[in-house]
């Protein structure tokens, strides 16, 4: 009998998230039936598509919110949804193991009603959820303690966690109660065969001689506003030969966008939106280095980026402040700018790495054999498929379907 599986992801629509993606690909390959379940948007449209041996869905969303109401209206819009299609689903094709992807921590609701088929619901820990809030709101109220209280539900009815990382282990063992043998680390890491460097593209440094890259989702806690002081700070030094080019969407590039216009830097910055991921792969390749500003807060301090190990994947050094899983992740590939300096010193670090391009491409070697030899995403593949048979080996009775469809609009 075939291992069918639900993937649930809310704030990403696939292909385009790519840890998703790398883990329903290895699911597939290693003989389980995947069906993912996204949001919807204005590049990914359509409700049901076939892709690489996987069933994708994607229920209609009501927009990002950039508000606390907004984001309640736009969570609460995607758990109606998210039940109503894995119903579907699941008397369509039917499931065993259900993994929902956070943020935010109320997928498990959508969980619950299936275990009494016996499903099991795999915890895959994104974002720390409590700590995320605190980075935008900066506030201990009624709505942090809703996150508190969700996180502890969701570990709660957790049959196993995926961390990604020791720090969210960490969380999982300690705040959640979880035993060990029930966490597993299944860490963030580029698909080298493909995420490979192409011929640089000249034009994409808007006639400067040197580019800065960044790739990111465009929100409170990723730092772009401190990265566009910085900018600010490097053209005052008398700097004009630096260009930064920022990729990524997300609810706050409308405000950046504004921000980069009343601080006459358009010249200097530009953001390009979500973009096909051959662009993004071209502006990264072009880039002479590359920088994670994300700022210093205990989120961004247990959190691992993905666009860390993608950066380095690539050969290019990088520039970011000192937090303990960027540490972890860089190492020697990466200058760390001072919490407390802020702008001044992450500046002083770009163009000291400008500056100095044997050291730029000595950095960019040592990232990439760590990328190669530590953290690529087929070092993460043995301990995915054993959260999996860990939870396949807590899983009672299951109800299968045998009638399959793959439409609903």
């Amino acid at each position: 009998m075939s291992r069918k599986v639900l993937i649930i992801v809310e704030n990403l629509p696939v292909p385009f998230d790519a840890r998703v993606w790398n883990e329903a690909c290895t699911l597939q390959v290693n003989g389980y039936d995947v069906t993912v379940l996204c949001p919807r948007d204005q590049k990914h449209k359509k409700g049901y598509e076939f892709l690489d041996g996987i069933h994708i869905y994607r229920h209609p969303v009501v927009g990002e919110g950039n508000s606390v109401f907004g984001y309640l209206i736009e969570f609460f819009c995607a758990l109606f949804f998210e039940f109503v299609y894995s119903a579907w689903i699941f008397m369509r094709r039917g499931f065993q193991v259900i993994q929902g992807c956070n943020p935010p921590d109320d997928i498990f609701l959508v969980a619950l009603p299936f275990k009494i088929f016996g499903v099991k619901y795999i915890f895959d820990h994104h974002d720390a959820n409590p700590e995320l809030y605190l980075s935008k709101y900066e506030s201990v109220n009624l709505l942090y303690r809703a996150q508190v209280l969700l996180e502890k539900m969701t570990y709660r009815f957790s049959d196993v966690v995926m961390a990604t990382n020791l720090s969210y282990r960490d969380l999982a063992l300690n705040r959640g109660g979880r035993a060990a043998e029930d966490v597993f680390v299944v860490r963030n890491g580029p698909d080298l065969e493909r995420l490979q460097a192409v011929a640089p593209n000249p034009a994409l440094k808007f006639g400067k001689d040197h580019l800065v890259g960044y790739v990111g989702t465009m929100s409170i806690q990723e730092g772009l506003d401190i990265l566009l002081e910085v900018a600010l700070h490097i053209r005052k030094m008398g700097r004009r030969d630096v260009h930064f080019t920022c990729v990524g969407g997300g609810p706050g590039l409308v405000g950046l966008r504004r921000m980069l216009k009343e601080m006459q830097l358009e010249d200097t910055v530009n953001f390009t939106g979500r973009v096909p991921f051959e662009e993004l792969l071209a502006v990264l390749s072009t880039a002479d280095l590359c920088v994670n500003p994300d700022k210093p807060c205990d989120m961004n301090d247990i959190s691992t980026m993905i666009k860390i190990m993608e950066y380095m994947a690539l050969g290019k050094p990088i520039v970011q402040f000192d937090l303990k899983e960027g540490r972890f992740s860089a190492g020697d590939a990466s200058l760390y700018a001072s919490n407390e300096g802020l702008v001044r010193d992450f500046a002083e670090k770009i163009l000291w790495l400008i500056d100095h391009p044997e050291q730029r491409a000595t950095m960019g070697e040592i990232g990439r054999k760590k990328v190669e030899t530590e953290l690529a995403w087929k070092y993460s593949i043995p301990h995915l498929l054993a959260a999996y048979d860990r939870a396949f080996a807590r899983r009672g009775k299951s109800y299968l379907p045998s009638k399959s469809s793959e439409s609903i609009n």
